[in-house]
C-alpha cells in the first residue's frame, strides 16, 4: 500500500511486548503508530458528530485502530471503539464483537448454535437444580467458570459432585455467574491456540501445562510447541472467529475423543508466546489486513460514486 496511513493502537501498556509488536509491524512497513491508553479518552457525544479526544487532542485524523481491551476495562474500551466507528474509522475490532466474546457464556451459545462443537456445558440458576444439571454434562470431575475470566483466572476443578455444590454456593453468594463444563481427561492440561487473521488461520501452538494444573495458559507457567493442525481444525477456527465477528482472534481447542472442541474465542489475543514459538510475525499480519480492508474500503467508495 503506498498511502501512509495513521493507526492508533488502543492499549493501556505501552511497554507490553504485543503493542511494541504491533508498533513495529506498522513502522516497518511505513505507517504513523501511535499508542493511546483508551482510559485516558474523552468521549464527545453530539448530533452528528462523535468525537475522540486524548488528553484534549482530537483523533479524528486516524485511519485504523487495533484495540488491545483487558478484561477488566470491557465496558470502557468497547464505548472508545464505537465511538471511533461511529467516526468512520476503520478497526481490528468492532465494539459490538468485543463484547460479544469477552461473555463467556454468550460466546458458547453462538458457537454451539452454529454448530461448532464445544465441551458440555450448563449454566444452574440455582442451588436447587445444580445437582441434576450435573448429570447432563457426565460423571465428575468437572470444570468451574466465572464468566468473565481471563487467563485461566477463575477456572477451577471440583472431583466430585459435592464439590462443585459447594463451589457454586460460593459463587453464587458473590454473586458471580459461572457456567460448568465437562473435564476432557485426554486434553489435562493441554490445549491449542490458533491465531486467525482475516479468514486465514496464521498461526498454531500447543500449550501444556509444567504442573499437576489442568489449565494450560502459559499465563500460569505453562509452554508451548509448534503443533499440525488438521484441516477440520483450521475450518472450525476460522468459523468460530466469524461468527464472534472477529477479525482477529486467538481460538482455543481441545483435541477430545469426539473431536476438536471449542474452549474460547479471545478477541484481543496475546502475541508474545505465539509469535515467539512459531516465528511468525503475527502482528505484520493485522497491518496487511489494515491495509486491504482500508484499499478495499476506497474501492467501494469510488465505485459508489
Amino acid at each position: 500500500m503506498s498511502r501512509v496511513l495513521t493507526i492508533a493502537i488502543l492499549s493501556r501498556g505501552p511497554s507490553l511486548y504485543s503493542t511494541q509488536s504491533l508498533v513495529r509491524a506498522g513502522r516497518e512497513a511505513g505507517h504513523q503508530v501511535k499508542v493511546i491508553d483508551h482510559m485516558g479518552c474523552d468521549l464527545s457525544i453530539t448530533r452528528n458528530k462523535p468525537m475522540v479526544y486524548y488528553y484534549g487532542r482530537d483523533c479524528k485524523d486516524f485511519d485504523a485502530v487495533i484495540p488491545r481491551i483487558g478484561a477488566s476495562v470491557t465496558t470502557h474500551g468497547a464505548a472508545v471503539i464505537r465511538h471511533f466507528e461511529l467516526m468512520g474509522c476503520f478497526s481490528t475490532l468492532t465494539s459490538a464483537a468485543l463484547l460479544r466474546a469477552r461473555n463467556k457464556l454468550s460466546a458458547l451459545q453462538i458457537l454451539a448454535c452454529n454448530g461448532i462443537d464445544i465441551p458440555r456445558t450448563i449454566m444452574p440458576s440455582t442451588r436447587a437444580m445444580v445437582h441434576g444439571f450435573l448429570n447432563k454434562i457426565g460423571r465428575p470431575p468437572y470444570v468451574i467458570k466465572v464468566a468473565s475470566g481471563t487467563h485461566g483466572a477463575g477456572v477451577l476443578k471440583a472431583e466430585s459432585k459435592q464439590a462443585a455444590i459447594n463451589l457454586l454456593d460460593a459463587f453464587y453468594q458473590l454473586k458471580e455467574m459461572v457456567i460448568v463444563q465437562e473435564f476432557v481427561a485426554e486434553s489435562a492440561g493441554r490445549d491449542i491456540r490458533i491465531i486467525v487473521v482475516g479468514d486465514k488461520v496464521v498461526a498454531a501452538m500447543e500449550r501444556r501445562s509444567n504442573s499437576n494444573d489442568f489449565r494450560s495458559n502459559l499465563h500460569l507457567g505453562g509452554s508451548s510447541t509448534l503443533i499440525e493442525l488438521s484441516e477440520k481444525e483450521r475450518e472450525i477456527a476460522i468459523e468460530a472467529s466469524r461468527l464472534m465477528g472477529l477479525q482477529v482472534a486467538g481460538v482455543d481447542i481441545l483435541r477430545s475423543k469426539r473431536g476438536p472442541l471449542v474452549l474460547e474465542v479471545n478477541a484481543s489475543p496475546g502475541l508474545e508466546g505465539i509469535e515467539k514459538t512459531t516465528g511468525i510475525d503475527i502482528a505484520s499480519h493485522i497491518i496487511k489486513l489494515i491495509e486491504e480492508e482500508l484499499i478495499e474500503q476506497r474501492k467501494s467508495e469510488y465505485e459508489g460514486n
